[in-house]
């Protein structure tokens, strides 16, 4: 491996804005443009969508992937792909959609493109049956009509065919039968009607679905047996539509059929959430052990036959439970007061949460007697003041003989269940609640990460529970993630706080366990103190030596919002403080650190600590004098050139220096290339002189081996020493459609083979291997071991003879188009001609050579042997195909070169054909394809160009060369 070419500047203040194309690299059934000129990208759910985004730009642009559903409206998804391949495995249909590509590098405005993925499917189809029936003449006549209800789920939309039997059903062979696609459908259902039923319409109907094979999705068909006791379902349940049980008891309900053919398929549900844990559903059958309170809700049963609507039957199972016992006083409304007077009406409320909540019952006791109702003391329900199923007693024109201990007990007769009760003291010293903040507690600060406590008191009898709440409107929730939160004794317990956290918080009096009043409120404030941000977190600063640098740390945000503190240091060494802020700034928002000059020695990391008496944070500077990296230039046309007649290739690396002027002048670049997975690296200095910035640089790299990879290092050097280094992988790339016929070469060494493609009106194709990838169990004594350079890894183009080909099978090689700027060309071409099937030459001192003037086809040269051919496909008028050149017979184990002249009037392609011999030993291989302006070369082959095999024994002489039909004529005319 070496390195060519002195420096070369070739364009100066090089930057281009970013451009970007979208290509497939995946299971693509089709893309195509639509008549909107957009992309659109076919693929089979399941597959794998890969899509590349082929990007130029310098510097090298960054790629972001992003999705909407596939209205230009939409916005771009949170969750974004940064890679140049989006790749999803499996696709599923709701992937489908439009898909950006955008590409930056901060030149220009961002190259956007879009594809639209289109995701194809074909679901199950669903076949559903439906029956009206009309009375017509009393009960002497029936009409029946029934409608078969074809759906499928599919993209695009399915093609449905209904077949009666095997025969397929249409309006104009049947009269009794009318198919048509409903209304508000959308393509995806189909029915088919029998009108007035006739005893042949008793048979097998099959509805089949089909997306005419798009990306190879098969047909699919559901099949439905029609008779004359077909009937949709139906149920009865065991139990009454609402079971009332008691917790702890084993449930159980049975859905019975009581119709249906074909016969339904049953199924339970729940609702809310689905079935309970250790509930059994089996058949029509549901047990639930030991129901708790939890399990209450609605049970359905479904049965389903296809036949008309499901049947659905519904259980409300209530497992009767008490919560949540509460009372209220309500002063007299009337006279909206807000004190318990003597003389003025007085109402006690008392309610629990039950189920079932209209069942529960209500007792009202008096210091611990039963209370006796009077014309003063009046016991309601159903107050429409308040919640249902709520019991009052109202004491009119209170009495100091109503005071008193009253007690309300909430039960559910003749049940399991406890009892609720609630006290209700009521005297003289009964009066209604008032809220405040304790002394030193309206405002609460604490630091981030710490536990907080925020109180309010209330005082009052009884007193009753206290109500939190954020004032703030941005931030509506508490941390408990409830917009309400109950306490009993008035204190908000926070555990570690965030600094979200933060703002005001209203505590209230609830109206219930105390007084139905208007409530009382206060708020606190709380604040959260945390470590200040800064900024830059981190930054590179490069400056030329001797020159000055000021660094600068600044205050994002804290709490308390100020800099208390800033320390710097050099290397985790303290620094002298710097230069205090000006008094001016009450409170500083930044630090400061001027450098007079930078040098070898004051380059290095230096840290500025700032701390707001909460914590601290820090910027990061990386202060030196050495360069940039460079920026390779990726968009190089044509960068690798191959070598004729070796396996061997150059490169030409380009690229630009980052900001050249920020440090002191380049004086050389350090190159280190080495070839992947392998140690031993080439380095070399490259002297330079003055760089700007922008400017295009380059350098060629030779004598890299076909085909593998490597890795290159450019380091620049000042006077400082190494800067930055940047790296990149370049790959060896064949010429495609040959830009540059002079020298290049191809050696197949790349899958896409130059741009070559394979004759669609042949019988077989050509096969591109290596020693790696031959099969082993290949036939022996025929074809090349290795390619041209003997190394396991080169490729060659061969056709394998073994069955299935028979003799006389063609396989053709086509190149790609080229423009005819010469009047001659020549080929040049490694064979590989060895086994006996090839076939044997026709004089054993003479090559059987075939040309254009000699022979009328390839056959005529070597009928019922194998052969290959060199021909010529004109382009100027339609397509025209000469032989150039033919050779047939066994030519052993070794690799020939063939220099064939040709003169094309135009546009033109080469092609190889290899013809099957009469045998499976008759593989033909050929590689290192040269197509070069100018004649062939007159003198012999080199001997030392010829290559012996492993194995073949003895080196094999080359006979005299041979040439085409121009080289010949020029032959004759020296004779």
């Amino acid at each position: 491996m070496s390195t060519h070419s002195p420096m070369s500047n070739e364009e100066e203040h090089l930057s281009a804005p970013a451009q970007a194309q979208i290509v497939h690299a995946g299971q693509a059934c089709v893309v195509k443009e639509d008549n909107i000129s957009e992309r659109v990208y076919t693929i089979r759910e399941g597959d794998t969508l890969v899509l590349q985004c082929l990007v130029t730009g310098h510097p090298r642009p960054q790629v972001r992937w992003t999705k909407t559903a596939g209205s230009a409206s939409d916005k771009f998804q949170e969750t974004s792909v940064f890679n140049e391949t989006l790749r999803i495995e499996r696709i599923a249909r709701t992937q489908g959609g439009r898909y950006y590509c955008k590409a930056e590098n901060g030149v220009g405005v961002p190259a956007i493109k879009s594809i639209r993925v289109d995701v194809q499917y074909l679901d199950e189809p669903v076949l559903t049956v439906h029956q009206t029936v009309s009375d017509v003449r009393g009960n002497f006549y029936q009409e029946k009509t029934v409608f078969l209800r074809c759906t499928v789920n599919s993209n695009p939309p399915a093609r449905f065919i209904w077949k009666r039997g095997s025969d397929t059903l249409s309006h104009s062979q049947d009269n009794g039968v009318d198919i048509y696609e409903p209304l508000y459908t959308q393509g995806e259902t189909k029915v088919l009607k029998l009108k007035n039923l006739r005893p042949q319409d008793y048979a097998s109907y099959t509805c089949q679905v089909s997306v005419r094979n798009v990306c190879g999705i098969p047909d699919k068909a559901v099949t439905f047996r029609l008779t004359n006791t077909t009937a949709p379902p139906a149920l009865k349940l065991s139990v009454n539509e609402t079971l009332v049980v008691n917790p702890g008891e084993n449930v159980t309900v049975q859905c019975l059929l009581t119709g249906g053919d074909p016969l339904p398929q049953l199924q339970w549900s729940h609702g809310p959430g689905p079935l309970p844990l250790g509930a059994l559903a089996q058949g029509g059958t549901l047990s639930i052990p030991s129901v708790q309170a939890r399990d209450s809700g609605y049970y359905n049963c479904t049965a389903t036959n296809n036949v008309g609507n499901p049947a659905k039957k519904t259980v409300n199972l209530l497992v009767r439970s008490m919560k949540n016992a509460t009372f209220q006083i309500t002063p007299d409304v009337i006279k909206e007061s807000e004190n318990i007077q003597l003389g003025q009406d007085l109402k006690l409320s008392c309610h629990v949460d039950a189920v079932p909540q209209e069942k529960v019952t209500y007792q009202w006791f008096k210091n611990g007697k039963p209370a006796r109702m009077s014309k003063r003391l009046l016991l309601t329900r159903n107050d429409p003041e308040l919640p249902a199923v709520t019991s009052s007693l109202e004491l009119i024109d209170l009495h100091f003989s109503d005071y008193g201990t009253y007690l309300c007990v909430a039960s559910f007769p003749g049940a399991p269940v406890p009892d609720l009760s609630v006290e209700v003291n009521i005297s003289s010293e009964t009066v209604p609640p008032t809220i405040s903040v304790p002394k030193g507690r309206a405002v609460v600060t604490v630091r981030e990460g710490s536990p907080a406590e925020l109180q309010c008191e209330v005082r009052g009898k009884p007193r009753p529970p206290v109500l939190w709440s954020r004032v703030d409107k941005d931030a509506a929730l508490l941390p408990s993630g409830l917009p309400l939160e109950e306490t009993s004794d008035g204190k908000l317990r926070l555990e570690r706080v965030s600094r979200d956290m933060s703002g005001t918080y209203r505590c209230q009096t609830a109206r219930y366990n105390g007084f139905n009043v208007r409530p009382r409120e206060a708020q606190v404030q709380l604040n959260v103190q945390f470590p200040p941000e800064v900024e830059p977190s981190s930054q590179d600063v490069r400056q030329a030596l001797g020159r000055p640098v000021l660094l600068r740390c600044s205050l994002l945000r804290g709490s308390p919002q100020r800099i208390s503190s800033a320390v710097w240091r050099f290397k985790g060494q303290l620094l002298p403080p710097p230069p205090a802020v000006p008094v001016a700034a009450e409170a500083p928002d930044h630090s400061e650190l001027r450098l007079d000059a930078v040098t070898r020695d004051s380059s290095g990391s230096y840290e500025c600590s700032v701390s707001n008496d909460v914590g601290s944070a820090a910027c990061l500077f990386q202060v030196s004098a050495k360069a940039y990296s460079p920026e390779f230039y990726f968009d190089t046309p044509n960068p690798t050139r191959s070598h004729k007649l070796s396996k061997n290739y150059s490169y030409v690396l380009q690229w630009t220096q980052r900001e050249p002027d920020a440090v002191d002048p380049l004086l050389n670049y350090r190159l280190s290339v080495h070839q992947l997975n392998q140690q031993n690296a080439m380095v070399k200095a490259i002297p330079v002189r003055r760089v700007e910035k922008g400017q295009l640089l380059e350098y060629i790299l030779t004598d890299l081996r076909v085909p593998h990879s490597y890795e290159v290092r450019l380091t620049p050097y000042t006077t400082f020493g190494a800067g930055d280094t940047a790296s990149r992988i370049i790959h060896y790339i064949e010429p495609i459609n040959s830009p540059n016929l002079s020298d290049n070469t191809c050696h197949f060494e790349d899958e896409k083979i130059c741009g070559y493609t394979q004759d669609l009106t042949d019988n077989f194709d050509w096969t591109r291997q290596n020693a790696l990838t031959q099969n082993p169990k290949r036939s022996p004594n025929t074809g090349p071991p290795t390619d041209i350079s003997g190394t396991p890894e080169g490729y060659y183009m061969f056709i394998e003879t073994s069955r299935p080909r028979e003799l006389g099978d063609r396989a053709r090689l086509v190149s790609p188009l080229y423009n005819a700027s010469a009047k001659f060309y020549c080929v040049s071409f490694f064979y590989h001609m060895y086994g006996k099937h090839i076939g044997e030459s026709r004089d054993q001192d003479t090559e059987p050579v075939c040309d254009g003037e000699n022979v009328l086809s390839s056959g005529d040269c070597a009928a019922g042997s194998g052969s290959l051919n060199l021909l010529v496909r004109s382009r100027n008028r339609g397509a025209l195909d000469t032989h150039a050149w033919s050779l047939s017979g066994n030519k052993g184990n070794v690799w020939q070169q063939a220099h064939v002249p040709i003169n094309p009037s135009g546009p033109f392609q080469i092609i190889f054909e290899g013809v099957r011999g009469s045998g499976y030993l008759g593989d033909i291989a050929i590689d290192d394809v040269t197509l070069k302006k100018g004649e062939c070369p007159r003198k012999q082959m080199d001997p030392n160009k010829v290559v012996v095999m492993p194995g073949s024994g003895a080196p094999w002489q080359p006979r005299p060369q041979l040439w085409g039909p121009v080289a010949i004529f020029l032959l004759a005319l020296q004779r």
